[in-house]
């Protein structure tokens, strides 16, 4: 099972759920392809107002399938393409979605679910959701233009703490840093962000689309640009004994051991 990346719609709403059973939602290669294939023919459907975004099962999503790491992160070309390919085809299939985007958040939102997360407009959280991005622990950086993603929606304290010191935050903590609109009982969290969904719904189809090319076009900042310039030397790293050692020590289940 890689997982799947469902879509149902209901009149002017559209709900995309991250399905990765046994996994916390984890997202697999398949499932960064479908991400891409999903918010480009929402991108396209003019019925459509509104987007919800949400995990199954009481999570959100814990990361990427670390399972399936082995199979291409050690050979620098196969990594490159697999970062600027599939996964920043999947987030910026999103970010080029014209329709709102309301992020409904429980339990795990790490990794690759805090990137899903950033692409989102407006965020409803669970008390007790968990948000961060330890790869540190892996071995391996957030790549480049991942990065400047998650820098701009969570700030660059934050992504200096979660990226350098593995730091996982809790939900009020995201909340009183600004990357939350609410944060709600776990009970509570899916009518609220099926709601808020339901009200931007109701309103003007195509003004919430201009405000949101607007958003884009302002997001283009000397940071972001910065990010793109660094590709060309990004994933040098695939092949060294650190990268090599953080994701087998993972699916070993112990501590990795990295030099110093």
């Amino acid at each position: 099972m890689t997982g799947q990346v469902l879509l149902g719609t209901d009149g002017a709403l559209a709900t995309v759920t991250l399905s990765h059973p046994g996994k916390f939602n984890a997202m697999s290669r398949a499932m960064w392809r479908q991400l891409r294939e999903v918010f480009t023919a929402l991108q396209h459907d003019s019925a459509l107002a509104c987007v919800r975004v949400r995990g199954e099962g009481g999570h959100f999503c814990a990361g990427g399938d670390i399972s399936e790491y082995t199979g291409f992160r050690f050979v620098e070309a196969s990594l490159r393409d697999f970062h600027e390919g599939e996964v920043w085809g999947g987030l910026q299939a999103m970010l080029d979605c014209d329709l709102p985007i309301v992020a409904q958040i429980e339990g795990n939102c790490l990794g690759a679910g805090l990137e899903i997360a950033s692409c989102c407009d407006l965020r409803l959280a669970s008390d007790s959701a968990r948000f961060g991005a330890p790869i540190a622990k892996l071995g391996f950086p957030m790549a480049p233009r991942e990065a400047a993603l998650v820098l701009r929606a969570v700030g660059e304290l934050t992504a200096r703490e979660m990226l350098l010191a593995a730091a996982v935050l809790d939900a009020a903590e995201m909340k009183r840093r600004g990357f939350l609109n609410e944060v709600l009982p776990a009970a509570a969290v899916s009518e609220a962000a099926l709601a808020c969904a339901g009200r931007i719904s109701r309103l003007a189809p195509r003004a919430a689309r201009l405000n949101k090319q607007q958003f884009r076009a302002l997001a283009h900042t000397e940071r972001a640009q910065e990010a793109t310039d660094l590709i060309a030397n990004a994933y040098r790293y695939a092949a060294t004994p650190e990268h090599r050692e953080g994701v087998t020590a993972f699916i070993e289940k112990r501590p990795p051991r990295f030099a110093r």
